[in-house]
């Protein structure tokens, strides 16, 4: 994924310290170029986003699970911004509730991804999440295509 030779940047709102520095370790071996911000709650995160002291990413990994401020809440927050709505936001989660994956499409998430067990399965996913363009997946996208997983492919 490159803009323009400018680095990309990348936000990741995750509540779990491990599954951060995993996300990080599999961002930075798939593209040390990868400006990744994290947060660890969605009430840090949105704070991140509305402060303008942090450029705004071009993808977004969200979790549903956080304390503060869910990844729910925090998309319908971004979703209903005018200087934030643009952003392609990934689910980023444990969760394969049908309600979970449901709530995500029609809130306007972008995509979702069940959090992979293993680094290879998050590296594959990476890359392949890395390498979509971005400009062609709104949200509301075609429900069919709405959950992405590392067996899916």
């Amino acid at each position: 994924m490159a803009l323009s030779g400018k680095p990309v940047v990348v936000f990741l709102a995750d509540d779990d310290a491990d599954d951060r520095a995993m996300f990080e370790e599999v961002i930075h071996e798939v593209d040390p170029t990868i400006q990744l911000t994290c947060a660890e709650d969605g009430k840090i995160l949105l704070t991140m986003l509305q402060s303008g002291k942090y450029p705004l990413p071009q993808l977004l990994f969200l979790d549903l699970n956080m304390p503060n401020k869910n990844g729910k809440e925090c998309l319908e927050e971004i979703r209903n911004s005018d200087r934030l709505k643009d952003i392609p936001v990934i689910i980023y989660s444990t969760s394969s509730s049908p309600k979970d994956i449901d709530d995500a499409f029609e809130k306007g998430a972008n995509l979702y991804v069940r959090k992979p067990s293993s680094f290879q399965e998050l590296r594959f996913i990476a890359r392949a999440v890395l390498a979509m363009e971005w400009s062609n997946y709104k949200p509301f996208v075609v429900r069919n295509t709405f959950v992405f997983s590392y067996k899916s492919v």
